[in-house]
């Protein structure tokens, strides 16, 4: 349900604000940090919780260190739990069905609803990358299960599932997690590419991605890793250096629809690809995230669904954040030729 007014009613801990000129959403997570001083004391507090991590991580024993109930949890063959998902303890949105719109002015913004949730696994030192396939396959498997349930809710059009690793890459619990945000609101990049993808379509009479995978299966310059049906490969405008792609080979607008053995299939190439970041590149910090088409009740045929891997090889300085022009330092040839490189 949604009520517009000329004024903010209600008081969410976060609220979703849009930029007046580009149209973006921002969130505002008010509830996270309620005084500014609090910033000058962020750092100290990320050191204290990573010497409090060595004595009982948050993660490791949710139930004893006040996380929230399970919304998932699966169960290993001893009976200890290998993944569970549970809601954010901290988080950037509430969960609620009520969307109160609002404007200040000019602004427009909206309360901070939605979903934050957090998918552990069980081993406290181990990345993705070291995994097995198979565990690798289960922490798809309850992305998947979680998108599914949370994609019908009323204050739901979006659903961004991504993985921080690393304290570059914004991970502030050492503890391997990937994070699950659902939104009222579509990702503004997210809708670049929808609207790039359908304009290529209506241009080429062909999906934009499915003519990136043709091309890269038969040049191989760029192909980091293959299998029947995914490809992962650098991209040809790669906007820094070892970004890979990972991608279904057939059309496939809808992660959520992704099959029981897609699922060994996509979680091989990704396990395969963070391996190869992990040892060729000496374990850097790094975030993936999965771009599908919106739960908005649209149908979007031209999309299709995929995942980025972003490794922390640079930091974006003046021209980066004047222009939102990225400068990459080497080849997507050559970074998908030395991640090819047999590993020791």
């Amino acid at each position: 349900m949604e009520t517009k007014s000329k004024e903010k009613k209600t008081k969410y801990p976060s609220e979703l604000r849009q930029d007046l000129v580009t149209g973006d959403w921002v969130v505002i997570a008010t509830g996270r940090s309620k005084r500014p001083e609090d910033f000058f004391a962020e750092r100290e507090e990320i050191e204290r919780i990573e010497k409090d991590e060595d004595k009982k991580c948050f993660f490791c024993f949710p139930e004893e260190t006040g996380q929230e109930k399970d919304v998932l949890i699966y169960a290993n063959s001893e009976g200890d739990w290998s993944l569970r998902v549970f809601p954010n303890k901290y988080p950037a949105l509430l969960r609620g069905k009520k969307i109160n719109h609002w404007e200040e002015g000019p602004y427009f913004a909206m309360d901070g609803v939605g979903y934050h949730e957090l998918v552990v696994t069980r081993d406290h030192e181990k990345s993705i990358g070291q995994l097995d396939v198979l565990a690798v396959a289960e922490i798809i498997d309850a992305y998947q299960d979680r998108y599914i349930s949370l994609m019908n809710k009323k204050s739901v059009n979006y659903i961004d599932i991504f993985h921080n690793h690393g304290k570059s890459a914004g991970a502030s619990i050492v503890h391997p997690h990937s994070q699950l945000v659902a939104i009222p609101v579509i990702s503004p990049y997210v809708k670049a590419e929808l609207d790039g993808a359908e304009i290529y379509y209506r241009q080429n009479k062909q999906c934009v991605y499915c003519a990136m995978i043709s091309w890269e299966k038969e040049k191989k310059l760029r192909v980091v890793f293959e299998n029947d049906e995914y490809l992962a490969f650098c991209p040809f405008s790669s906007r820094v250096a070892f970004e890979v792609w990972v991608i279904p080979k057939k059309h496939k607008p809808y992660f959520e629809r992704t099959g029981k053995e897609e699922k060994i299939k996509v979680a091989e190439a990704l396990q395969g690809v963070l391996e190869k970041i992990y040892k060729r590149l000496n374990n850097p910090d790094y975030n993936f995230y999965i771009h599908t088409s919106p739960c908005d009740g649209k149908d979007y045929p031209h999309f299709h669904w995929h995942i980025e891997i972003l490794p922390k090889t640079s930091v974006w300085a003046g021209f980066e954040l004047s222009t939102g022009v990225e400068i990459s330092t080497i080849e997507p040839e050559e970074s998908a030729r030395y991640l090819r490189e047999k590993m020791l």
